[in-house]
């Protein structure tokens, strides 16, 4: 293996990475093939950048070489917007070096697990679904990245990684290299973005219909204009005022809950006084990780957005079924533990023994199951689960009776085929609250709303 000192400047590495010493820093990433037994094969789409993948030890790390300097800017952005937990991969660090093209800086980012570019999943899926998930797996990153102050300069597919998510989409920023975070992000200024994710994406699709890809008489300026309104539509309700009455506060409610249904995590609500002793409510955003957050303190379990929705709608079913077969209410978190033990849980076993080394993450896994399999997804439960226990246990393998598991079984089932219908109309029937509903919105772990505070307008 050829040795790399001579031609390793610098490099600036975050604690728990390899040093990547042993690699052949000597000559251009283009030129990497052959030169080391860690370089592996990984799909990836067009780039402007040579770009390589290595192993160590099973962590696998993307490297993309750039013109000096400018791999220490992208990961300083990439960073920021981890911090700001953002779906964007995850920055390792970047080394300097020195071939005989000159000098060059390589970013190094870990490798997001489960990934695929744009064109294998065009390839792998129905036209239809794929192109309609993927556009609003970007619109929804887009919106994200603008919330948080992102100007990602050239948003594309080719630009991202898609992941499942419960049926659906997610996207991940792969090359912020164009990217500029600012403390607001004005209208002009997404409209620029939005402008040019749209030429991309009408381009990358191009590409794919002059290989034969896609159908020649697919109307690639309207597929778009479909990104374009996906972003409008998002973005209108989140930044949509609404004027109430002093005797309609449950509408406060109902704006968060909707918002909530999104996916959004709401950080203050503002009221401010307009005419007629009417008030004006306008909700501002923080971030759109409601349902992982939830059900992470919940379960303790690592899910995408979409997932974590499917997952809370689970646990809700099983609260429902509980409170029926003890005839009285039941916490959220009682409910949490009764469905990880008695539902996922044994789920999981049994998947992991028939498919040990499956392609999809155990969370994505199990929402395709449950969606997919009618009897396989029937849980085990306890045996007695209208009487109280000196101490809380679970015991597997017992044969399903009345309670949690005849009321929940079937109603999964019903509530995971829904589940896997496109995502925006999901969205639409969550966001639909109850009419009057009055609780204060501290009541945080009662009615699953995420807020930190009111603040009027003085």
């Amino acid at each position: 293996m050829q040795t790399s000192a001579p031609a390793f400047r610098s490099s600036s590495l975050r604690p728990g990475h390899p040093d990547f010493l042993d690699l052949p820093w000597g000559e251009p990433l283009g030129a990497w093939a052959g030169r080391s037994d860690r370089l592996v094969q990984l799909p990836v789409g067009p780039s402007r950048h040579p770009v390589v993948f290595v192993d160590y030890e099973g962590r696998l790390y993307a490297l993309k070489e750039l013109p000096a300097g400018l791999a220490e800017r992208e990961y300083e952005l990439l960073r920021r917007m981890q911090e700001a937990r953002l779906p964007v991969v995850s920055p390792a660090g970047w080394v300097q070096t020195r071939t005989a093209e000159g000098d060059a800086s390589v970013l190094v980012t870990r490798y997001l697990d489960r990934s695929l570019p744009y064109h294998l999943l065009f390839q792998r899926g129905s036209l239809n679904r794929t192109r309609d998930h993927l556009l609003d797996a970007l619109a929804n990153l887009l919106v994200e990245l603008h919330l948080s102050g992102v100007f990602w300069g050239d948003c594309s597919l080719y630009n991202a990684l898609f992941r499942r998510d419960a049926g659906a989409l997610g996207a991940y920023l792969v090359d912020a290299e164009t990217s500029e975070i600012q403390p607001g992000l004005g209208a002009a200024r997404r409209g620029q973005d939005l402008e040019i994710a749209e030429e991309n994406v009408c381009g990358a699709l191009a590409d794919l219909q002059a290989a034969g890809s896609l159908p020649a008489d697919l109307d690639i300026a309207a597929t778009g204009r479909y990104l374009r309104l996906r972003y409008d539509a998002l973005w209108g309700e989140i930044a949509r005022e609404e004027v109430l009455s002093s005797d309609e506060r449950y509408r406060i409610q109902e704006r968060v809950r909707s918002l909530n249904a999104l996916g959004f995590s709401v950080d203050e609500v503002e009221l401010i006084a307009a005419e007629g002793g009417r008030l004006r409510i306008r909700a501002l955003v923080a971030d759109r990780h409601f349902h992982r957050n939830l059900l992470q303190s919940l379960t303790g379990l690592e899910a995408e957005e979409l997932q974590a929705q499917k997952l809370l709608n689970e646990i809700r079913e099983t609260r429902a079924a509980l409170a029926r077969a003890r005839d009285r209410s039941t916490p959220l978190s009682v409910a949490a533990y009764a469905w990880l033990h008695e539902l996922y849980l044994p789920l999981q076993e049994r998947l992991s023994r028939a498919a040990p080394a499956g392609p999809l993450d155990p969370v994505e896994a199990y929402c395709e199951s449950s969606s997919t399999s009618g009897t396989s997804a029937r849980p085990p439960t306890r045996t007695s689960a209208t009487r109280p226990r000196s101490r809380t246990t679970c015991t597997r393998g017992q044969a399903p009776e009345g309670g949690l598991a005849a009321a929940a079984t079937g109603r999964l089932r019903r509530r995971s085929s829904q589940s896997s219908a496109a995502p925006e109309s999901a969205m639409v029937a969550m966001a639909t609250p109850a009419r009057h509903h009055t609780c204060s919105l501290n009541h945080a772990c009662v009615t699953g709303i995420q807020t930190r505070r009111i603040s009027p307008m003085r």
